[in-house]
């Protein structure tokens, strides 16, 4: 266990240049297959400052065969954590637990008391296959925007998607849960059912997911122009000076309002077919 994400920096060299790397350099040979669980993220409200919220995984993320696992939802969080443990005793993988430190504790969603991210413990032959994701609000058919998201920024989303939703916007939310290897076949099968395409990161700019996940969907989707929504390249500061930083829920409305504002996507878009916002 790595108390913070902040502190992953001082174990970065044996995960990427040994764990990660001996069944590589020895032909399959050997193996360190296990599960390192990291509490990290950001949206402590100010507690610790940077070193006890930390919002960058680039250092993890370009570890080749490292199987990275990040819920947001607590029945999700045991169903995951069964499948790291199983690939790792198994297939002697690498596994990294990331936990959203903020969401221990969170019971409500949408107003206090409603207990809408309380989940039941799921049964204990439950697990949840690798690159499966969560899927959120209009599940079926086209929709008039689909947000991908995970952890922090999935509660912050599916708060934006009902209020959207009010105002007769078909939305859907997808929750990534893993972040790597990316569930890119499957994002690209809901931005297909979309007008509008909206990444929600909450990581640094430069440290996150965001990137790759929309280069993947221009390249999959025609006519797709996918819009994100990122941290400042910045170290987290202390108390409310954070939120000038991180992602907040106001932002991602806003982002959402635009994009809805610029008309719908043709269904049949081709690389030579501008969609609706004019992009090529």
């Amino acid at each position: 266990e790595i108390q913070y994400l902040a502190y992953l920096t001082n174990a970065v060299d044996q995960l990427r240049g040994e764990a990660g790397s001996m069944s590589f350099f020895s032909n399959g040979q050997y193996s360190n297959g296990m599960v390192v669980r990291i509490a990290g993220l950001a949206y402590q409200k100010g507690f610790g400052g940077h070193f006890h919220n930390d919002n960058g995984i680039a250092s993890i993320t370009e570890i080749p065969g490292i199987l990275i696992g990040c819920p947001a939802r607590p029945d999700d969080a045991a169903r995951m954590l069964r499948t790291l443990y199983a690939s790792a005793r198994h297939d002697g993988r690498l596994c990294v637990f990331l936990e959203p430190i903020a969401l221990y504790m969170t019971k409500d969603l949408h107003e206090d008391g409603d207990g809408a991210w309380l989940a039941t413990y799921p049964d204990p032959h439950e697990a949840l296959p690798i690159g499966d994701v969560g899927v959120y609000g209009a599940a079926e058919g086209r929709v008039d925007l689909c947000v991908i998201t995970y952890a922090n920024g999935l509660w912050m989303s599916l708060r934006v998607a009902k209020r959207l939703e009010a105002e007769g916007v078909r939305v859907r939310v997808v929750d990534l849960r893993w972040l790597h290897p990316l569930p890119f076949d499957a994002l690209a099968e809901h931005a297909r059912d979309a007008d509008h395409v909206l990444v929600v990161d909450e990581c640094r700019a430069s440290s996150g997911v965001a990137d790759a996940i929309v280069a993947d969907l221009v390249e999959k989707v025609p006519g797709v122009a996918p819009r994100r929504i990122v941290g400042a390249d910045t170290y987290i500061p202390l108390a409310a000076a954070a939120n000038l930083v991180l992602v907040q829920e106001p932002e991602i409305e806003q982002a959402a309002r635009e994009l809805l504002a610029g008309g719908r996507r043709p269904v049949n878009a081709t690389p030579d077919q501008p969609s609706a916002g004019g992009a090529p």
